[in-house]
């Protein structure tokens, strides 16, 4: 009896503590206001667009970094909703993995985006019946 009262006072300890809840009661935490895509290629280069969602207006600082922690790319931008596209010149970095960094001044928090390009040839062979 003891061991099924410990038991279901764990369980209880337990869900209470994976259940997240943030200062305005909500259960799950916000979604984040900045995205990163890859949106396709232009004359060969990959096209990557930065979204910041924001409803009140923000500066950013947006930095891409290659893997030595060089600064390859730094900028300021100002407002709310902002959308930018970035086009990356595949013959001067390569294959290298980049990291990009937006870091918001309001609230002091960054988010770390990492982009790595994988190149692969694919090969396929069709049998088709035709009569």
């Amino acid at each position: 009896m003891k061991i099924m009262k410990n038991i279901a006072i764990l369980l209880i300890a337990f869900v209470a503590l994976s259940t997240t809840t943030l200062a305005n009661g909500e259960k799950t935490p916000a979604t984040s206001t900045i995205e990163l895509k890859f949106i396709g290629h232009y004359e060969n280069q990959p096209v990557f667009q930065l979204n910041l969602n924001n409803a009140t207006e923000d500066e950013y600082a947006i930095t891409f970094r290659d893997e030595f922690g060089n600064v390859l790319y730094a900028a300021k931008v100002k407002g709310s909703n902002i959308s930018k596209k970035f086009m990356l010149n595949t013959e001067e970095i390569g294959d290298n993995v980049l990291n990009v960094e937006v870091k918001s001044k309001k609230n002091d928090k960054s988010e770390v985006y990492q982009i790595n390009r994988n190149r692969s040839i694919v090969e396929e062979t069709v049998v088709n019946k035709v009569k």
